[in-house]
């Protein structure tokens, strides 16, 4: 694994390291020693994934305190457009975003730290999105931003969406419960 620190302070690319033989690969997805060793939290409480068609946007959601959690993101197939949004109103990168290009071909892993939103584009015919959290999902807690809300360039302007996230708050309405 190895870890790298992206424009948005707390979040980080994680390039995973497939070994691979006759059989196909086998790839280490959490490593909690080198976690730790960077200070990066490792109380994994929950995964769960979703099975997403082309043109499908999810996002941007978090959860708000006391349920925020940090993420570990990875693709085990397809390929998405991946944001993360800054939303700590005390960090210099406050409502700045990062963008990244996830294929499951690349190995790449993000690691979100509570207060950041998080959404994606799919790009290939079907994507699916591994998470695992810090905390277990609070339906009360569950909370977003609209996609369309920050200048991001979006693959697509139309993209499918569910209900609940067009019904989201837009970015320069939401205040921020996080510091």
């Amino acid at each position: 694994m190895k870890i790298d620190k992206t424009n948005l302070d707390g979040f980080y690319i994680i390039a995973l390291e497939p070994y691979s033989d006759a059989r196909g690969k086998f790839i280490k997805t959490f490593n909690k020693d080198l976690f730790l060793d960077l200070g990066l939290k490792t109380n994994f409480s929950e995964s769960y994934f979703s099975i997403s068609k082309r043109n499908v946007l999810r996002g941007l959601h978090f959860q708000q305190p006391p349920a925020e959690h940090t993420k570990l993101v990875f693709l085990t197939q397809g390929s998405i457009f991946d944001v993360v949004v800054d939303l700590r109103s005390s960090s210099t990168s406050y409502g700045q975003y990062s963008i990244v290009d996830l294929d499951s071909n690349d190995f790449k892993m993000l690691y979100i730290p509570e207060g950041f939103a998080h959404g994606f584009y799919t790009k290939s015919e079907q994507a699916t999105v591994v998470y695992m959290t810090t905390t277990i999902h609070s339906p009360a807690n569950d909370c977003g931003i609209r996609w369309d809300s920050l200048e991001i360039p979006w693959p697509t302007k139309t993209p499918l969406i569910s209900d609940k996230d067009k019904k989201l708050v837009m970015f320069e309405k939401f205040k921020s419960p996080f510091y």
